[in-house]
């Protein structure tokens, strides 16, 4: 149990740090384009959220894919693809038990379970703010508007 602990944290940190990157990157083009625009019609606006959820799913989807070369690295899989769909019924936290790890390795199943929901909860997160973002500068506009 020691060594799987040892093996995952360490996977755990680095799909922290990676979510943290995508993050960043993907509020700070959504702050730099919404900035850029004065008057934002509803396709850029569809546009610039579709992109911030489309990178933040390929963030996971990387992290998916650190977890299944884990997996194939410990030999728990023939294959990459068989440890990426594995990764990423166990990231997606549905489990559905078709494929497991070994088992002195199934902790390391737990942990990316834990690891995908903190993760889908993290995008979630910011796909909430997001939206905040545009309904006020919305509501502000709108009303702004017709007080003129």
């Amino acid at each position: 149990m020691l060594l799987n602990l040892l093996i995952g944290l360490p996977m755990t940190v680095l799909c922290l740090l990676l979510q943290a990157v995508m993050v960043a990157l993907s509020l700070r083009r959504y702050v730099e384009y919404r900035h850029g625009l004065s008057q934002p019609s509803p396709g850029s606006t569809t546009l610039i959220l579709a992109l911030v959820m489309l990178f933040l799913l390929f963030g996971n989807f990387l992290q998916m894919a650190l977890w299944a070369g884990l997996f194939v690295a410990l030999d728990e899989f023939q294959s990459f693809s068989q440890a990426l769909y594995f990764s990423g019924v166990t990231f997606a936290t549905l489990g559905y038990g078709d494929l497991v790890l070994s088992p002195p390795r199934q902790l390391l199943s737990a942990l990316e379970a834990a690891n995908g929901i903190l993760m889908f909860g993290v995008s979630t997160a910011v796909m909430t703010a997001a939206l905040s973002d545009v309904l006020k500068h919305y509501v502000r506009d709108h009303f702004h508007a017709k007080a003129d």
